[in-house]
């Protein structure tokens, strides 16, 4: 089963697209796997205290998007295949450095300064090792 305890909940950003993140990252780092059952509707949103209905919303995008498979009444799993995988992967990892370099440029850096800075903590944080 999924688990949600590292479910973190953010200002500003609508929780069905959270939960949508959070799976699709617990995915792509491998700690989803195809064929793990999600909670029911009830049972999550149950647990995040919120409406069914988001759960619902959440859980028909990622239908929609092959990443999990449901049928009324039974258990949802996830199913993403390997090229669902990479297409989320590039997905979120075109979103992250959107946002990084928007922060960068916001924060009055410049390009080089920018690259400098990824440079320095590229070695520094723990990761796996380049190609």
């Amino acid at each position: 089963m999924v688990s949600f305890d590292r479910f973190i909940l953010q200002d500003g950003i609508p929780l069905y697209l959270q939960i949508v993140r959070y799976l699709q990252r617990g995915i792509v780092a491998g700690t989803i796997l195809p064929g793990d059952e999600l909670p029911s509707r009830r049972v999550l949103s149950a647990l995040l205290g919120v409406n069914p209905n988001t759960v619902q919303k959440a859980y028909r995008l990622l239908e929609d998007s092959g990443v999990i498979s449901s049928h009324t009444g039974a258990k949802s799993f996830v199913c993403a295949s390997g090229e669902v995988v990479a297409r989320i992967r590039a997905q979120l990892l075109e979103s992250d450095v959107k946002n990084a370099v928007g922060a960068l440029r916001q924060s009055g850096l410049s390009k080089a300064e920018a690259l400098a800075l990824v440079d320095r903590f590229w070695d520094q944080l723990p990761g796996k090792e380049e190609k």
